[in-house]
């Protein structure tokens, strides 16, 4: 029934209407605050100037950040992870047949020489049935983007934020948030003349009326994500690391790819604190490593380091690539019980 191209489109169009939604909403507190607010309530020019000149500051970054987030597309595990064809038809063929060991021992032959230090819960190799690929770590399927998505956060509205939005998505947030923030406390004196009965007769009170309402509560709501948004950035988690932590050979460690605060922070900021409050890729993913586990090891040892590397950081979709240090990982080889492989 998915695949029927009248259901497809009208999937498509139903992605669209949060957007939508949050966009009609954006336009109408434009409309009440510039226009019934600042044209035609407040009679002060200057007080009137300089409520426009903030408002349009944060208004102009809260819409940039916005736009990047929905439209900068979400990064994709690069070609090697997927498997050739006729390897493909193996695994399939053996899983049919629930011959589990056979399609593990597949998997292990081809992901050997891949960078992937982390495993299932079950411990074998990450493969993704529907992409026909091994997943490198902190990549996820989207099952509404209909692919592996690298250092998958969340699907956000139309739009997964991984790796490559992450940091528009947490400056939406901050912005957002401003932007909420501002117009309350602007709106905060005609709000309580409107209970007073001493604004100017018309729909303008109204208009002040639900913008105060509605911004504080949108600004509340935007704290609270935002605030757990950074933790998650200085502790280097994912949203679905954090009620799911990966499994590395020793097993499962929420701390795993955490280098400390400030290196987890930019990691996704970078180190130019000017581009720290753009909407502008500016990550770190290709200068900062992430600990792995070796088998034989103590698992709580931060013995190797893996490396991030980025292609084109400067383009507004970057291409991620992966390189490590080392290639002398041994992966832990256990028989276990196969009730699955993922």
């Amino acid at each position: 029934m998915l695949n029927n191209p009248i259901v497809r489109a009208l999937i498509t169009v139903f992605k669209w209407f949060p957007v939508v939604f949050i966009s009609a909403v954006v336009i109408w507190s434009y409309y009440a605050f510039v226009v019934q607010l600042c044209v035609l309530e407040i009679k002060s020019e200057c007080e009137k100037a300089m409520y426009l000149i903030f408002y349009h500051f944060f208004f102009v970054m809260f819409a940039w950040s916005y736009y990047q987030c929905l439209f900068t597309n979400a990064a994709r595990i690069p070609d090697r992870f997927h498997l050739p064809p006729e390897q493909v038809a193996q695994i399939d063929s053996a899983l049919s047949i629930r011959n589990y060991d056979s399609a593990k021992t597949l998997l292990e032959s081809f992901g050997r020489n891949l960078p992937v230090y982390t495993r299932g819960f079950n411990g074998d190799i990450r493969y993704c049935e529907k992409c026909k690929a091994i997943k490198p770590d902190r990549a996820h399927h989207c099952s509404v983007c209909e692919r592996c998505i690298v250092k998958m956060d969340h699907h956000w509205i139309n739009n997964c934020v991984c790796f490559n939005n992450y940091k528009f998505f947490i400056l939406f947030l901050a912005y957002a948030m401003l932007y909420c923030l501002y117009i309350s406390l602007t709106d905060l004196q005609y709000f309580i003349k409107f209970w007073k009965d001493q604004l100017t007769e018309g729909s303008a009170k109204f208009h002040i009326l639900f913008l105060f309402f509605i911004s504080t509560m949108f600004m509340i709501s935007l704290c609270t994500l935002f605030s757990y948004h950074i933790y998650l950035t200085l502790t280097n988690r994912t949203t679905i690391e954090s009620y799911r932590p990966p499994v590395f050979s020793g097993g499962p460690d929420k701390n795993g790819w955490s280098l400390g605060g400030w290196a987890n922070f930019t990691e996704i900021f970078g180190d130019r604190k000017l581009l720290w409050f753009l909407p502008i890729f500016s990550g770190n993913g290709h200068g900062h490593s992430f600990p792995i586990r070796v088998a034989e090891e103590d698992r709580d040892d931060l013995l190797r380091r893996s490396q991030w590397s980025e292609e084109g950081a400067g383009d507004e979709n970057p291409v991620v690539n992966f390189s490590y240090a080392s290639s002398s990982l041994r992966i832990e080889n256990e028989r276990r019980p196969h009730n699955s492989l993922f």
